[in-house]
């Protein structure tokens, strides 16, 4: 075993403590627990001619206009605080939000809509898990345009990406889609026969998903993927590692998307800090690639897989689209852990055989990525 002086050298000891601070108070807080969040929408064209549209989003934090994972209680404190002219135009300025933001387009041409928040005031808000004064549903209703031939919809970057069903009630059929933010959808025919989704199309939004749930959105598999880059200058110990937790985090992501194995995110989201946690002291306490690594660093992926599989779970797979999703996503994440070690062979890459860098930056980043590990544990375990 060595020591954590004994490494280090004399140099980087008066560095470590910045490292650590910058480490510790700036990051912890963008790296929010799994899954990803979607703004749930359905959009429903009636056989009377009319529409619906359900956005299912934190209506509290879009009236306020603060950041979705803003504390929900604290929303709702201030809220309720305001005086009973303020919140009316409160009210009015979140309609205005939707009016300006989202678009039901047939033709090509937006349709007006009346919006609603058909939860506030209901037990639906008062009595939700999750505290909230206005509830989660905007509703928007309109008239579909005479003759129309297909609609659109759009939702601009102030919501987060769309999980969007359109459903035809006149024809029975249903179409699902994920969209980017701020993207608009694929037209929707309102005649004819329905056309089956388009599988590189499918394919595709699910890589993306897969690849944004590394970069940007990921940032503690972030950290972990680097520690494992950190560990070795050797080609061959990176690869054993990465393939263990490739291959972990895929098994578990599949056992968990078809319900063979499930664990709560409230114990999950808290072991995956702890992973980076050890992943960073190992880092520091030895140089060598053993068994042992290995197979922790297989256990580790098997977390990390569990907590993949929480943001595919939101989106609510239809049955069809299950395998299909699931190795795209998979895919993506691959493509995004490439990304993370191209990135970082790219920086560090010209001084890893170097015989300071081991001393001098693998040891201190590995403390940095350890104590950012720490926090986050602290936040998971104890204030979420």
């Amino acid at each position: 075993m060595l020591s954590v002086r004994s490494v280090l050298g004399q140099s980087v000891p008066r560095r470590l403590p910045a490292i650590l601070l910058v480490a510790v108070f700036t990051l912890p807080g963008l790296a929010p627990a799994h899954p990803l969040t979607f703004t749930d929408t359905t959009v429903v064209l009636r056989a009377d001619g009319t529409f619906q549209i359900d956005l299912i989003t934190d209506l509290d934090a879009l009236a306020l206009g603060v950041p979705q994972d803003a504390d929900d209680a604290e929303l709702v404190a201030t809220l309720t605080a305001m005086a009973p002219a303020d919140f009316n135009v409160l009210i009015d300025r979140l309609r205005t939000l939707f009016e300006r933001r989202v678009r039901l387009r047939f033709d090509g041409e937006p349709s007006p809509f009346d919006v609603d928040f058909p939860d506030y005031g209901t037990t639906a808000a008062l009595e939700s898990d999750i505290p909230t004064l206005l509830g989660l549903t905007a509703r928007l209703t309109g008239t579909i345009p005479a003759g129309a031939t297909d609609v659109e919809f759009f939702a601009s970057r102030a919501f987060s990406e769309v999980n969007l069903t359109v459903q035809d009630e006149a024809r029975s059929i249903t179409t699902r889609a994920v969209l980017e933010r701020g993207a608009r959808s694929e037209p929707f025919a309102l005649a004819g026969p329905a056309k089956p989704a388009r599988m590189w199309s499918t394919a595709r939004q699910y890589l993306r998903l897969g690849f944004a749930h590394i970069v940007p959105q990921g940032l503690d598999h972030v950290l972990f993927v680097f520690g494992l880059f950190l560990f070795s200058t050797q080609l061959r110990p990176l690869v054993w590692q990465v393939t263990a937790f490739t291959v972990a985090h895929a098994v578990t992501l599949s056992l968990a998307l078809y319900g063979v194995v499930s664990l709560p995110p409230a114990l999950v989201e808290p072991l995956i800090a702890l992973s980076i946690v050890y992943i960073g002291v190992e880092n520091v306490m030895t140089e060598r690639l053993t068994k042992r690594r290995a197979a922790v660093v297989f256990s580790f992926g098997l977390l990390h897989g569990l907590g993949f599989a929480g943001a595919l779970r939101t989106l609510g797979l239809p049955q069809q689209e299950q395998f299909l999703g699931l190795v795209s996503f998979n895919v993506g994440i691959e493509l995004g852990q490439l990304a993370v070690l191209t990135a970082a062979l790219s920086t560090l890459g010209w001084w890893r055989r170097r015989g300071w860098y081991r001393s001098r930056l693998a040891v201190p980043l590995s403390l940095a990525i350890a104590a950012i590990g720490v926090a986050w544990t602290v936040d998971r375990f104890f204030l979420a």
